[in-house]
């Protein structure tokens, strides 16, 4: 791992020598890991933002709020269907564009 003053210069560097390099099953996983807690993070900030308890989110969307719970917490990523019907009980929106190259 390189560093310098405890600020990484190639943070490749650093995954490729904790999860392995780009495309290895190690590495795959730990970026869906990552994905899956980062999502939940972004869920959990917009159920607070709206006022909602876990178990108020979780009536709304017909799921239980230990499910909120592990979604929240990165444990499991919802179905599509479920996402959908928690951001809308949430207020936003989903938005898919093709990228302008």
């Amino acid at each position: 791992m390189q560093t310098n003053n405890h600020k990484i210069v190639d943070y490749d560097a650093v995954l490729d020598a904790k999860f392995g390099a780009e495309g290895t099953p190690e590495r795959v996983r730990a970026e869906e890991a990552a994905y899956s807690f980062y999502s939940g993070q972004i869920l959990q900030d917009a159920r607070k933002e709206a006022k909602l308890t876990q178990a108020e989110l979780a009536e709304r969307t017909q799921t239980t709020k230990s499910y909120i719970s592990k979604i929240e917490n990165g444990i499991i990523n919802p179905s599509v269907g479920t996402f959908y019907r928690i951001i809308a009980a949430l207020g936003m929106r989903v938005e898919i564009v093709k990228p302008i190259y």
